[in-house]
This record gives C-alpha cells, sequence and structure tokens, in this order.
C-alpha cells in the first residue's frame, strides 16, 4: 500500500473506487465534503464542528455517539454565551437505544412509537396515561 502525505497545502480530491483504510486526517478543513456509497466502519471523528452534517439512508448499528455539544468549559473555545442549535432526527430507527445524561430540555417527540420506552424507569406509555387521566 502507498502511503501519500499531503500536508499544508489546499488541494481537492476526486476519490472513487479507492481503498483509504487506516488513513488519518488531522487539522483539516473538509467543508462541502460529500461522502456516497462509503464504508466508514469504526471511522472516529474528534474535535470537529459537525455544524448543518447531514447523514441519511447510513447503517449506524453499534454507534457510540457521545459529548455532542458546544465546548465545555476549559475547553479553549469554550464561550459561557454561545447556544447550539437544535439537533434534528427524523425517520430515524433507534429501538433498543440508550440517552443517558443528556441534556432533552425542550425537546419535542411527535409521530413515534414510543412502545417499551423508559424515563428513568418509568415507562413513558404509563406516563402519559397517568397524564391524559
Amino acid at each position: 500500500m502507498e502511503l501519500i502525505e499531503i500536508i499544508n497545502t489546499a488541494k481537492q480530491l476526486n476519490v472513487r473506487e479507492a481503498m483509504l483504510e487506516n488513513s488519518t486526517i488531522k487539522t483539516a478543513c473538509l467543508n462541502g465534503l460529500q461522502m456516497n456509497d462509503v464504508s466508514a466502519t469504526n471511522m472516529k471523528i474528534s474535535d470537529a464542528n459537525l455544524s448543518d452534517l447531514e447523514i441519511c439512508y447510513a447503517q449506524l448499528g453499534g454507534a457510540y455517539i457521545h459529548s455532542i455539544g458546544l465546548p465545555p468549559e476549559g475547553h479553549p473555545n469554550y464561550d459561557a454565551n454561545a447556544r447550539q442549535r437544535p439537533l434534528k432526527f427524523e425517520d430515524c430507527y433507534l429501538a433498543g437505544s440508550t440517552v443517558t445524561n443528556c441534556d432533552l430540555s425542550g425537546v419535542a417527540i411527535s409521530n413515534c412509537n414510543l412502545a417499551g420506552t423508559t424515563i428513568n424507569g418509568i415507562l413513558v406509555e404509563d406516563l402519559l396515561k397517568a397524564y391524559h387521566k
């Protein structure tokens, strides 16, 4: 396998039918990057600005999404006055997923199957029944 290093330069790459396994991209601008029909298993993205990211028709089984939001206090880019724009999940299969230690204030859930969904161990269906009595 050939190693190609692109350092401190501006390039536009058109990559087709390529195997880029175990490649590393650090301190790079990928604005406008488009990927289609790719395998990216075990891919890791960290310390990234993914604002306006769109993931469509993707299989994310086993994905571990964590520490999402604005930089925390102590981070060089922390801004106490900054507010993150909301995220939007639509037409997603999240059955069996876990949401832990997340700020869900102001979250709106509509037209979703909530069967078996619990909040702090209490079935949402039971909460809704109790609320509507």
